[in-house]
């Protein structure tokens, strides 16, 4: 597995670079040009509308932030900084089982949340991350999209974001839920650089690569 670090802190990727850099990726991959990769960022604050989002689900108001309509699957999120977004580009076994998949990722991310000490679970008829509660806080989401084969868009887990951005939404559509972060659920700074290697060997373990290899947006070719 190949796993590309695009962007963190000041160097947070602005999210149309970010899913043209999905693009060429996917591409490649479809082309067995590349290995599966996974790109790992952080994106400048954005608002993302997956292809089920209802109107009444949008910011209201001066979101603050750009708003982008996106081919995935899923309602409406935030992406920004403080958060972990991975979008992993791999080729599915054939058949493909898409829902296999999103469930390979909610363990990936139940595993890296129980490695730093948090309980959390899944929710029936709601795809994502929760801590369970009154009421169930969401603190990881996904969103994918199957192409050819191969994956993408991907997950996002909330570290040391601002959860303020996602009172001007309905996040995923859900309005009887709250959202949260790793740092507000420990009491503890929980940054995304603390947890991304911790999800870069939960992914690499879940799809069983053998090797890790990082690799730059160059070297990969892309």
């Amino acid at each position: 597995m190949v796993v590309v670090h695009a962007g963190f802190g000041t160097a947070a990727v602005p999210y149309k670079d970010g899913w043209d850099l999905q693009k060429r990726t996917h591409a490649l991959r479809v082309d067995d040009r590349i290995p599966d990769t996974v790109l790992l960022m952080e994106h400048e604050p954005v608002y993302t509308a997956g292809k089920r989002t209802d109107p009444l689900d949008r910011p209201f108001g001066d979101p603050g932030a750009p708003v982008v309509d996106v081919d995935r699957g899923g309602k409406i999120t935030w992406h920004g900084p403080g958060q972990l977004t991975g979008y992993p580009i791999l080729r599915l076994p054939d058949p493909v089982d898409v829902l296999a998949y999103v469930r390979l990722l909610e363990r990936m991310m139940m595993d890296v949340c129980a490695e730093l000490g948090l309980e959390t679970v899944t929710v029936e008829g709601r795809s994502g991350l929760w801590v369970p509660g009154a009421p169930d806080r969401k603190i990881g989401s996904i969103g994918i999209r199957v192409s050819q084969g191969v994956t993408m868009h991907g997950f996002q887990l909330n570290c040391t974001a601002d959860m303020s951005w996602f009172d001007r939404i309905i996040p995923c559509g859900i309005p009887d839920a709250g959202s949260t972060s790793l740092s507000l659920e420990l009491g503890r700074e929980v940054t995304v650089a603390e947890v991304t290697p911790l999800a870069e060997q939960h992914l690499a373990r879940a799809l069983g690569a053998a090797t890790t290899l990082h690799r730059t947006t160059a070297q990969l070719g892309v």
